[in-house]
């Protein structure tokens, strides 16, 4: 059976397939199933827009569908960026001018207030219409300067105290052990083998 990745990202697409090996599906992506639609995030969680995207499209193909939506949580902010990391700094903005007006709105805020944390939200739709959710998350504080050369995003800008460096310091397969879309992952392969 197929399970179509609601995302373009090949590179999630690897790290589900390796993640879900020893599952019955065969893991596609959204172009392999001739869908290019650019599916609207309407939701105000990560768990709503999560579940828009793979309802999405799984209407479409018929078959099970998996979405996953992910961002950054500042406890300083109230929990912004949240579901608009994308467009922090308007639509289209690079990763460096999100990370640019992150550090500028923190700015002079004590490391002790910076605490931050990665979340990503799985879901997958069954053609029977059952619904399964995931979470998962990846702490740390918000750095005052970027470091690091890997990942992507707000990667060089999330301090994880206990490797003493940034996730863009992280290689990636260092980072997919404990990171926020791999933890998620892992607690929906325990979803979907239990059945």
């Amino acid at each position: 059976m197929k399970m179509t990745i609601a995302s373009k990202n090949k590179g999630k697409l690897e790290e589900i397939k390796y993640i879900f090996h020893n599952l019955p599906y065969e893991i596609v992506t959204m172009q392999d199933a001739g869908i290019e639609d650019d599916i609207l995030e309407t939701g105000t969680t990560f768990e709503e827009n999560a579940l828009i995207k793979a309802r999405h499209v799984q209407a479409l193909t018929g078959g099970v569908a998996l979405a996953d939506d992910s961002g950054l949580e500042v406890d300083f902010l109230g929990g912004a960026p949240g579901v608009y990391s994308a467009r922090f700094a308007g639509e289209g903005a690079s990763d460096a001018l999100k990370n640019a007006k992150l550090l500028s709105v923190l700015d002079g805020v004590p490391m002790e207030k910076r605490k931050a944390r990665f979340v990503c939200v799985i879901a997958v739709v069954f053609p029977d219409g059952r619904e399964l959710l995931s979470r998962g998350t990846f702490d740390g504080v918000i750095a005052e300067a970027p470091a690091g050369e890997h990942g992507f995003g707000y990667d060089p800008l999330l301090y994880v105290p206990e490797q003493g460096r940034t996730v863009a310091q992280m290689s990636e397969a260092e980072k997919n052990l404990v990171s926020h879309r791999g933890k998620a992952l892992s607690a929906m392969l325990g979803l979907l083998k239990e059945g």
